[in-house]
């Protein structure tokens, strides 16, 4: 199903011949840079797809006015070139994006990095102040976004606006169509570049070698280092105030083809009847989120079809899966398991790639997706390293493990990215500090655990894929890469094939009479219960032991169908788990609540401190399951 072309398209089709030569090389400094070597950059990777296939449908999405709108390769370019002649024409150098996932999103980070800019994107499910702090700190001069959420930067007195009235804020309605031309101050801004970019009186000055001319032209410019900073996305923020992190052209370009290969991104070019089978990846994940953990410029290097999605609809996700031949998603393991257990869950016919990251996830879910033919691609990072830096690799002699012994190996965290060096699992002391010592030569370096799969240290990474720190917060970087080294605060243990799989962050390890107990672990086992939809433990005071575990559920709907959580006995739950196989009586929870929902950030990970809060003050009676 096709909907209508909006009649801004209409428009640039008259200003624009789809121009789509490539500079010699963008950013490049003859003076520095050998005819062998070009800057790493991401930002070509729309240019160059909609030169070689500028027919195929880049854009598949369903507008805030529930319109189906498809743009090929050739409107993607177009409108994110004269989105970057706008910011470059301003003067714009730090975009700041406030949105969903939509293309007005994709638009802007190939605009802002064309233009020579900085991407900063801002969660807007934080609450207003948190935006205005975000974009403050980043010192944006300019931002886009939607209008579903502008709000967040015009309401109130201490709004973002009130205290910045020279910023300009482009609008972006998401809809297909107006009884205008024009569909808000974002389009308008990209047809105020396209309309600059076509009365330059040299053909030549034109399209994107005119563009990248025109930036190299502009005051105080100096030729892009690959180290440059192309985006400053910030980190979730549960227990202090945002981060942010910066990305470099290098790293972003770097991460990117990491994920073509390690998610399996790339289509067969045969296809059918001639036409080549790229990939369809589905926007599950915020772009907001380590710019989409860098995958709108992944799926554009592979000329694949991104397929936005505003909102988490489980019965829509289900429908596009079906019916738009998607091939890929992202998703946190929390979301995977709502998705199995919506109604509309059902076998698809075709086999769907989806990364998974942003917390452990359990077998029994990787089991369940499997048999949904949601076929996982586990990979573990941090925003600190774009995204994903190690995936699992599922192994053929696996198929041979009895029982679900495969779905286990299946959710480590695996092996150092492609793009990237080796993972490493390093010793820490009793507060959680990794050790250090001398080596043969004398150098201090950190020491590695046994791969014994027992030992427990912190993850650690160096190479390619690591960012360059944290923006104006010089402190922060150097605990970040303190002994040359980037620290995750992730505990785990190595495996004798060399594989990594987490623990726990170190302020989760409960020590519980001097025996260290995994809440990773303990929540992979409570999920095998067949009532129990999530599972999350933290731990609590105990006079005896010091520390004991706490268990949190979230409940399977009844079968009638009525929405009700399933009433689980404590009694009856807690002498279950102390007949699982692989837990020890150490580690069984004397007591469990159910609740209506266990507390996440925006972007799925359990916020473990609030439920330590709920621990010791009390669970909110809005969460809370009667007995």
């Amino acid at each position: 199903m096709s909907g209508p072309q909006s009649r801004l398209g209409s428009v640039l089709g008259h200003l624009v011949g789809h121009k789509n030569t490539h500079p010699p090389s963008l950013g490049s400094n003859e003076a520095t840079n050998p005819v062998y070597k070009h800057v790493l950059t991401p930002t070509l990777f729309l240019e160059r797809a909609a030169a070689i296939e500028p027919e195929a449908e880049a854009i598949v999405h369903i507008t805030a006015n529930g319109r189906m709108l498809r743009r090929t390769y050739a409107e993607f370019a177009d409108r994110a070139r004269g989105l970057a002649w706008f910011f470059a024409k301003g003067g714009f150098r730090r975009v700041g994006i406030l949105a969903p996932n939509t293309p007005a999103f994709l638009d802007t980070i190939f605009a802002a990095g064309a233009s020579g800019g900085v991407l900063i994107p801002a969660n807007y499910r934080l609450i207003a102040a948190d935006v205005a702090y975000v974009f403050d700190f980043a010192d944006v001069d300019i931002i886009v976004a939607d209008q579903q959420f502008v709000n967040l930067l015009t309401e109130g007195a201490d709004c973002f606006a009130a205290s910045h009235p020279t910023i300009p804020i482009l609008t972006d309605l998401d809809i297909d169509t107006t009884e205008g031309e024009l569909r808000g101050a974002f389009d308008t801004a990209v047809l105020e570049g396209l309309k600059f970019e076509a009365h330059r009186p040299d053909p030549a000055d034109r399209g994107w070698a005119g563009l990248h001319a025109y930036v190299a032209s502009l005051p105080n410019h100096k030729p892009l280092d690959e180290d440059d900073t192309v985006a400053i996305p910030f980190t979730s923020g549960t227990t202090a105030k945002p981060k942010g992190v910066e990305f470099s052209h290098r790293g972003a370009y770097l991460a990117a083809l990491a994920n073509v290969a390690e998610s399996g991104l790339n289509g067969d070019d045969t296809g059918e009847a001639g036409k080549s089978a790229r990939c369809k990846y589905l926007w599950t994940l915020p772009m907001f989120h380590a710019v989409g953990w860098t995958f709108p410029w992944s799926v554009c290097a592979v000329r694949g079809t991104h397929v936005c999605l505003r909102k988490i609809d489980y019965g829509l996700i289900w429908k596009l899966l079906r019916e738009e031949g998607v091939t890929h998603f992202n998703a946190a393991p929390t979301v995977n398991t709502l998705l199995c257990a919506a109604p509309e869950a059902a076998r698809l016919e075709r086999p769907v790639k989806v990364t998974v990251a942003a917390s452990p996830p359990t077998a029994h879910l990787f089991e369940q997706m499997t048999g949904l033919n949601l076929h996982p691609v586990h990979v573990y990072g941090m925003t600190e390293t774009y995204g994903p830096i190690t995936r699992g690799y599922i192994l053929p002699e696996w198929n041979k493990l009895p029982g679900h012994q495969k779905f286990e190996r299946m959710a480590r965290q695996g092996h150092g990215f492609i793009t990237s060096l080796a993972a490493r699992v390093v010793k820490t002391d009793d507060d959680g500090n990794a050790i250090t010592a001398k080596n043969s030569k004398g150098v201090v370096t950190f020491v590695d655990v046994p791969r014994d799969a027992r030992t427990i240290g912190e993850i650690v990474f160096q190479g390619n894929i690591c960012a360059k720190g944290y923006y104006k917060d010089p402190a922060a970087t150097a605990k970040l890469f303190a002994g040359g080294v980037l620290h995750s605060g992730d505990l785990a243990v190595m495996h004798p094939d060399g594989s990594v799989q987490i623990l726990d962050r170190a302020k989760d390890i409960i020590i519980s009479g001097g025996e260290n107990i995994s809440s990773v672990a303990l929540e992979s086992i409570l999920v095998e219960h067949p009532d129990v939809l999530e599972a999350a433990v933290v731990a609590v005071p105990d006079s005896h032991w010091g520390e004991r575990p706490k268990a949190y559920l979230t409940t399977k709907t009844a079968k009638g169908g009525d929405g009700k959580p399933v009433v689980i006995g404590q009694q009856a739950f807690l002498d279950w788990v102390k007949h699982q196989s692989g837990i020890s009586r150490f580690m069984v929870p004397r007591e469990m609540e159910v609740v209506t929902e266990l507390p996440k950030t925006s972007t799925g990970k359990l916020q473990k401190n609030v439920l330590r809060q709920w621990a010791l003050k009390g669970t909110p009676d809005d969460v809370k399951v009667a007995p």
